[in-house]
């Protein structure tokens, strides 16, 4: 089931996708995530797009989970496939470091049998969210 607002905000990309929040708390989260037929590359597993965002978001809640009332945007992102991502996946992030501006975390990707199958690291920057009156598409990366 997906859950909207996981940032605090409607991610109409994350929704479709159907990403489910298990926790984000103390620098660490975990989201399930079921790929449907059309998140599947031509072999019939889950495309590398839909991988990354799962660790893209998965890096991005650990990293506001030791502040919920600030945003973060990715700033950049390397990411390792070590093998097919097959079957129900759990995505595990945990926040590395922070700075007042930045967080440096990693996170994984494990298939249902457990094993890893996709790795990233990640550099977030913190921002402020816009105030409830400011365009949808603002965001600041002052």
């Amino acid at each position: 089931m997906a859950i909207p607002n996981l940032f605090g905000v409607e991610i109409p990309f994350v929704d479709h996708l159907g990403f489910e929040m298990v926790f984000m708390e103390g620098g660490h989260s975990e989201l399930r995530y079921l790929p449907r037929h059309e998140h599947m590359n031509s072999f019939l597993v889950a495309h590398g797009g839909a991988v990354m965002t799962l660790l893209d978001v998965a890096m991005a809640t650990a990293a506001r989970s030791v502040d919920l009332e600030i945003g973060v945007v990715t700033i950049e992102m390397k990411t390792s496939f070590m093998r097919p991502c097959k079957g129900m996946l759990t995505g595990k992030g945990r926040l590395m470091h922070r700075t007042k501006s930045m967080a440096f975390t990693e996170g994984t990707v494990f298939d249902e049998a457990g094993n890893a199958c996709a790795h990233a690291t990640g550099t977030f920057k913190y921002v402020q969210r816009p105030a409830p009156s400011a365009p949808a598409n603002t965001i600041s990366t002052d």
